[in-house]
């Protein structure tokens, strides 16, 4: 039933073996989903994809895209040896200012707020979702302004540099990933700024000055994009216009799925994939049960809201 659609993947963070956190993937494992990915599905670049879906070609039965969010260097150390010894390509989208050493991306600040000690209640791990869900809504001033408040209510200070859990690839990691050719590099704006919460002019600048910032410092043309969070309201129709019209051939969302023929380059789902997805769930999601489950189950509630 899933044969015909194409499996995009969503990671974020790598950790080595026996110390993970909950939002990393332990190397180990990481290395038995490739096992597992080998034996029974057909690793693609996203290009290669997004240019099925453009000409109108059937989609390659059994197809997988490998993703990686945001520019860590946890990528390069320890998921890019993977992709190299399986001979794998994947996707690395990456916030331009992070990787030119400006700032680093502010929902890791948030999440380094959360790993100290005497933690506010918005920062425990039963509400930080919603904090993010907050923080989400808010312009780029009001949003940082809000992050220091913590920080200061804490009593601790943000480091300029990130430690090095959230440390961010060089551009020469960059160059040598890409130069293997197994590795295409991807926008993810600016400042991981959430498109929605940006005037349109804001927005047209962090999709064209990121791909002109990795453009020029890679040496290679930049073609596709990640919307930061990537969910349905984290960005407007206006602005899934400006990706189009900013020269982008494709971009990612998060919202969970499977691809088929004839899906819009332009808002293709993807498969979060965590520090808590054990090998039955990795399973599940690439063979479609989650898919076609969560669509039985859309279709359930739909039909009792219509008899209420």
């Amino acid at each position: 039933m899933s044969a015909d659609m194409a499996r995009i993947l969503m990671y974020h963070n790598f950790s080595r073996s026996g110390n993970t956190p909950a939002d990393a993937v332990d190397a180990d494992v990481a290395r038995s989903q490739l096992e597992y990915l080998r034996h029974y599905f057909h690793v693609i670049p996203l290009s290669q994809l997004v240019e099925q879906l453009r000409s109108g070609a059937p989609l390659k039965k059994n197809s997988v895209v490998l993703t990686i969010d945001d520019g860590r260097r946890n990528c390069y150390e320890l998921f890019f040896p993977l992709l190299r010894e399986f001979g794998m390509p994947a996707t690395f989208f990456v916030v331009s200012s992070f990787i030119r050493g400006e700032d680093w991306v502010w929902t890791d600040k948030v999440l380094w707020l959360a790993e100290q000690p005497g933690v506010p209640d918005e920062l425990h791990p039963s509400r930080i979702g919603e904090f993010f869900e907050t923080l989400n809504r808010l312009s780029p001033e009001i949003r940082n302004a809000e992050i220091d408040s913590v920080a200061r209510v804490m009593n601790i200070s943000i480091p300029k540099q990130p430690p090095p859990k959230y440390e961010p690839c060089s551009w020469s990691d960059l160059r040598e990933m890409a130069d293997s050719g197994l590795v295409e590099i991807g926008s993810h704006t600016v400042t991981h700024a959430i498109l929605s919460s940006l005037t349109d002019q804001e927005s047209w600048h962090e999709l064209t000055v990121s791909r002109a910032q990795i453009e020029e410092s890679m040496g290679r043309k930049i073609t596709s994009f990640c919307f930061p969070n990537g969910k349905a309201r984290d960005y407007r129709p206006a602005q899934l216009r400006q990706v189009i019209d900013a020269g982008y051939t494709g971009a990612v969302v998060t919202g969970f799925g499977m691809v088929r023929s004839g899906a819009d380059s332009y808002e293709l789902p993807r498969i979060g994939i965590s520090g808590r997805c054990d090998p039955l769930a990795f399973s599940k999601y690439l063979d479609g049960a989650e898919h076609f489950q969560e669509i039985v189950m859309k279709s359930w509630v739909g039909d009792k809201a219509k008899s209420v």
